[in-house]
């Protein structure tokens, strides 16, 4: 089964969407090898990556036009959905950046045959650790925590490999009419917007075994 996901690494409910996504694969033995393609998305393409240590609580105020309480208790909200999937969330610790580099990096791991770890990884460092994931130090680092050489990972930052890449991407995203992430699209025909109900992704799951002819099968 092919799946395709547009995220972005900095977006809370793609990391939900992605335990929702993976607790649904799990009640289908059926599918015993699904083929996951992460799918780059920015929802700040125009946050300067110079701009480092973005409080995300004043971001958000600002960007919503409300109070840093407000926020903060938006943020709590998120917190709890999370942690109902098995995730820690430490938002008051989250950087807000440019994720172009991290989208790089991403595309890079997919060419190991890596990129689902390295996805988890990216997600785990900036909505659990706190890790500022524009700084080339900190995604060398976990790169390499994959068993992507860190010379290689150097010689991506180093240059501008991956980024045309990450711009089809996003191009595509404009083409089919994506909006927000996270977004699912199976087998090229069924889709998902957003990290919704469990009983969505089991029954796309579901209509899509009964149809047959997976694309990996």
């Amino acid at each position: 089964m092919l799946i395709e996901i547009w995220s972005d690494v900095v977006c809370p409910f793609c990391y939900i969407g992605k335990r929702k996504l993976e607790k649904a694969l799990s009640k289908f033995t059926q599918i015993s090898n699904p083929q996951i393609v992460w799918k780059s998305y920015q929802l700040m393409p125009d946050l300067d990556p110079k701009d480092y240590g973005l409080d995300l609580h004043q971001y958000l105020s600002t960007k919503y036009h409300i109070s840093i309480d407000e926020a903060k208790e938006m943020n709590q909200r998120v917190s709890s959905s999370a942690a109902s999937y098995g995730l820690r969330y430490n938002l008051e610790n989250a950087v807000v950046v440019n994720t172009l580099d991290a989208h790089r990096l991403s595309h890079l791991a997919a060419k190991h045959g890596k990129q689902n770890e390295m996805e988890e990884i990216l997600f785990r460092s900036y909505f659990t650790d706190g890790v500022d994931i524009a700084q080339h130090v900190n995604l060398i680092k976990l790169g390499t925590e994959i068993g992507i050489n860190q010379a290689e990972i150097e010689g991506l930052f180093s240059g501008v490999e991956f980024s045309q890449e990450v711009e089809m991407d996003i191009y595509e995203s404009r083409q089919i009419g994506i909006r927000g992430v996270p977004f699912f699209l199976f087998e090229r025909k069924y889709t998902i917007s957003g990290a919704q109900d469990d009983i969505v992704f089991n029954q796309t799951l579901e209509k899509i075994l009964q149809e047959g002819n997976l694309q990996n099968e």
